[in-house]
């Protein structure tokens, strides 16, 4: 029986391409155009393997990574993103993946990764994947150090996208004072002082694009 995968990409053509690359082999269950929509479908469909970007709407592929590790630990998770550089392994991989495919060549990598996640190894794609301890029985993550707390990146990311205090207020449900909290700390902690040094650290992060 083939396995069942769920896409999530935020554009349209990207998701039908990778259906259509995956179709062959796989059973494509369904599709979610951002992170939110995706915990909502995994949650239905229950998955086998979730292919996933990192930039996504809503709720990053990072986050929604996170939450997806503990809502389905059986899933397998696969990003696939243009996104290449370590910080952005180092965060997916910290997250509960499984492999990194570059999407710029997942014609020739995404089912091999797929396959290899299947198998409970990890995959890398090729063009980051030069350092040694990138290897298929070590979790690429532990080259890299700790990042910041789920709420944390929920209300940096809100923050990045321009939202206000009483918008992040609302989506996170927690009071404006708590938002506030939030993004004093983050400041403290990351050492920045304005809103557009908290985005651009978000940007370098892979949570927003």
């Amino acid at each position: 029986m083939a396995k069942r995968l769920l896409l999530a990409d935020d554009h349209a053509m990207i998701l039908e391409g990778l259906a259509r690359l995956l179709a062959n082999e796989f059973e494509i269950v369904g599709t979610a155009p951002d992170g939110r929509k995706l915990l909502a479908e995994a949650e239905r469909l229950q998955p086998d393997v979730i292919v996933l970007d990192v930039g996504m709407p809503e709720l990053n592929g990072i986050e929604a990574a996170r939450r997806l590790s503990k809502m389905l630990p059986s899933a397998k998770l696969v990003f696939i993103s243009q996104q290449l550089d370590p910080a952005y392994l180092h965060a997916a991989f910290s997250a509960g993946a499984k492999a990194y495919v570059a999407k710029q060549s997942a014609a020739n990598e995404l089912v091999q990764a797929i396959r290899s996640a299947l198998k409970d190894r990890y995959y890398v794609t090729p063009l980051v994947a030069q350092d040694p301890r990138l290897g298929s029985s070590t979790n690429p993550a532990e080259m890299f150090g700790a990042e910041l707390t789920p709420r944390q990146r929920e209300v940096l990311q809100l923050v990045a996208e321009g939202k206000s205090t009483k918008e992040i207020s609302v989506a996170l449900n927690i009071s404006p004072k708590t938002v506030e909290f939030h993004r004093n700390s983050l400041m403290d902690e990351l050492g920045v002082r304005t809103t557009a040094e908290l985005t651009r650290y978000a940007l370098s992060r892979g949570i927003i694009r």
